[in-house]
């Protein structure tokens, strides 16, 4: 017996309950709600990044603590930039920290100092780069977490102030090796301090208002 194929058609549309045109009008609206999400996140970002970056100007400009050692400071800016990049990740931290630093640099010096303004940025990146592993939007911030995370910036401040700074001072600006290690010695050590404290405890504190993930019941 042959079955005609419209009464097929019938019979799988009332098993499963959907019509053919339900599932196009169901992923239509799927792809619209994931198109609106995309375009909720990048106006986010740009808005963050543009916020961001005028936060970091500030800090820099006016909440410096000079070391002694010439054309270095304890930057609070380096403090805030693990918050900023644990609530975007790399893309805005990176973009926000190289804005804010080239533009301090332009207003205090009359132009940026383009190795350390690029390894600034860098070094932003990657901090965004740990973003899932801290997972501060979902309030799951731990000590262990954090311990991570610092040990993680301690070796990048190295990486970043320490190696690649001086070494783009040299080959760029073809500055005394003496002077300029030092000044990314101390860099390190300053960054890597401000952002144990500063940027611990503004995580931390970020992660007491989010709520964690599986922690809310339904009442009855």
């Amino acid at each position: 017996m042959v079955v005609p194929r419209e009464n097929v058609l019938s019979m799988l549309e009332g098993t499963f309950l959907i019509s053919p045109n339900d599932c196009l009008i169901n992923n239509y609206k799927e792809r619209m709600i994931y198109l609106k999400k995309n375009s909720n996140s990048s106006i986010q970002s740009v808005v963050a990044t543009g916020i961001g970056a005028a936060i970091i100007f500030v800090l820099m400009k006016f909440v410096a603590i000079p070391t002694g050692i010439p054309n270095t400071q304890v930057n609070v800016a380096e403090g805030f930039l693990p918050l900023l990049a644990a609530i975007y990740g790399p893309i805005v931290a990176g973009l926000a920290v190289f804005i804010g630093h080239g533009l301090n640099d332009f207003v205090t010096y009359g132009s940026p100092w383009w190795t350390w303004v690029v390894v600034d940025g860098l070094v932003g990146a990657a901090f965004g780069l740990f973003k899932n592993q801290l997972d501060i939007q979902n309030g799951s911030l731990t000590k262990a977490k954090l311990i991570w995370f610092n040990i993680y910036q301690i070796i990048v401040n190295l990486i970043g102030w320490v190696l690649l700074a001086p070494t783009g001072d040299i080959l760029v600006y073809h500055e005394p090796a003496n002077k300029v290690y030092l000044q990314g010695v101390t860099t390190w050590l300053v960054n890597s301090v401000s952002v144990a404290i500063i940027g611990t405890i503004l995580l931390v504190l970020y992660a007491r208002t989010r709520t964690k993930r599986g922690s809310l019941k339904k009442e009855d």
